[in-house]
């Protein structure tokens, strides 16, 4: 007979890459596969919800909601960083704007 025991609660995770993450863990399983899925608190009722293989994984470590929060305002993931997107073009002018030069200031 075997018995499976899963985690569902506050934590502390580790990943492989020395980053640290704390907040609610979960199993879930997606493509097939299973993954730890952690909602990290951002502001008062805000999460960032990320999921991470177990093989990602270094460490878990269970503590209470408190503590949890309090490591989280540390290490809050992003899920996209300024640089890794394109850079920012000017929006195109409308068709009804062209030549309105004058029109937009009447002196």
């Amino acid at each position: 007979m075997s018995e499976k025991t899963t985690f569902e609660g506050w934590a502390i995770l580790e990943l492989m890459g020395h980053r640290r993450l704390a907040g609610y863990l979960s199993e879930v399983s997606l493509a097939g596969g299973s993954f730890v899925r952690i909602d990290v608190p951002t502001d008062i009722n805000k999460s960032v919800t990320q999921f991470y293989s177990a093989a990602a994984i270094y460490c878990i470590t269970p503590t209470s909601e408190e503590t949890a929060r309090a490591v989280a305002k540390g290490a809050q993931p992003a899920p996209v960083q300024r640089w890794e997107l394109p850079p920012a073009r000017p929006p195109e002018p409308d068709d009804d704007d062209v030549g309105d030069a004058e029109e937009d200031h009447p002196w």
